[in-house]
């Protein structure tokens, strides 16, 4: 059965990967000349390759532990995206009120941790479900509080008590992604003595 291991893919090695967000579209070209465009996914899932970031037998061995340990794609991990991995933008660190994460009601205490992104009006909400333990902040109408409990495994935040009825709730936190392995096995080369590579190590996020 697979599950979720709670471990950091290895920072050393994921220093140079790429990646980024890919979205799914159906394109339908017309007779006119003119195309439908729709979408089966609500959401965008991320996919990275680490292979850039090994450069020694040292990486190598650090990988081939790791993805052992994680059974190759069968276990889930975090992954550290190296452009998009906190509430704010990159050059800034995170504050209590980077993202709304609801209004209160007089009766709910637990809140998801969110993430929005806008541009020319229009916006799309991102769950954050791995949260770096240690790294939430969250105010009440922009007054921080400490008075939570966070869920680094789940990003939910409960609240010591219910905010009042339109009290808007906000947080500020670095993230890591949900990620496996792509690929039953490991691409690895020798290039010279005491210097290696990996031709690809494709990882792809794990969806809520």
């Amino acid at each position: 059965m697979s599950v979720f291991h709670e471990i950091r893919f290895p920072f050393s090695v994921s220093i140079g990967a790429s990646g980024g967000p890919e979205r799914r579209t159906q394109i339908v070209p017309l007779l006119s000349g003119r195309e439908q465009r729709n979408t089966p996914w609500a959401d965008s899932r991320r996919r990275y390759d680490a292979g850039p970031g090994v450069r020694s037998l040292a990486d190598i061995h650090t990988l081939i532990e790791f993805f052992e340990a994680r059974r190759g794609p069968l276990h889930g991990f975090r992954f550290r995206d190296p452009f998009d991995n906190r509430s704010a933008a990159p050059d800034q660190a995170p504050s209590p009120t980077d993202q709304i994460l609801g209004n209160g009601d007089g009766a709910t205490t637990i809140f998801q941790l969110v993430k929005s992104y806008a541009s020319g009006g229009e916006s799309w909400t991102r769950i954050i479900e791995k949260p770096v333990d240690g790294s939430v902040l969250v105010a009440l109408d922009g007054v921080a509080t400490s008075d939570f409990v966070v869920d680094p495994a789940t990003g939910l935040v409960t609240l010591a008590s219910p905010p009042a009825s339109d009290v808007v709730v906000t947080a500020g936190f670095a993230f890591d992604v949900p990620v496996r392995f792509d690929a039953d096995r490991l691409d690895l080369a020798l290039d010279e003595p005491g210097a290696a590579s990996a031709l690809s190590i494709p990882l792809i996020e794990i969806r809520p």
